[in-house]
């Protein structure tokens, strides 16, 4: 079961990754022409989705050779790209809304913590595993 849902949502952030980036590429460089460090972070953003997109198909096309729950994992990282990517779209996108979403700001590291939290425990796990 968990192997589908890590799939699933693999899928959907790779699927939302290539539309955001084709949004960045066009209509959000020619709108924050005067922001280019807004440009650059909104692709940091997709980048590290793209990344974990891959990372939970990887997990969930190959969840028979883990022989462990994988649902600690799959909570940190899907929260975590969330908060992170979606913090850095949102405060990308400020002068487009023109409203203040500064409080976003402390979301964005939270985030990573939460990616590298699950890392650390996909990596103790595998470290306990005899084979894979």
């Amino acid at each position: 079961m968990m192997a589908k849902k890590f799939t699933i949502v693999g899928a959907i952030l790779l699927i939302l990754g290539v539309v955001l980036g084709a949004f960045g590429a066009h209509a959000l460089k020619q709108v924050l022409v005067e922001y280019p460090d807004k440009i650059s972070s909104f692709e940091t953003g997709i980048r590290y989705q793209i990344y974990m997109g891959f990372s939970f198909l990887i997990i969930g096309l190959n969840e028979e050779k883990l022989k462990f729950s994988l649902k600690p994992i799959f909570t940190l990282w899907l929260l975590g790209v969330l908060f992170f990517s979606c913090s850095i779209y949102f405060l990308s996108l400020q002068p487009i809304l023109t409203i203040s979403l500064k409080f976003l700001g402390p979301i964005t590291p939270i985030g990573g913590l939460l990616i590298i939290s699950g890392w650390i425990v996909f990596l103790f796990k595998v470290l306990k595993m005899s084979k894979i």
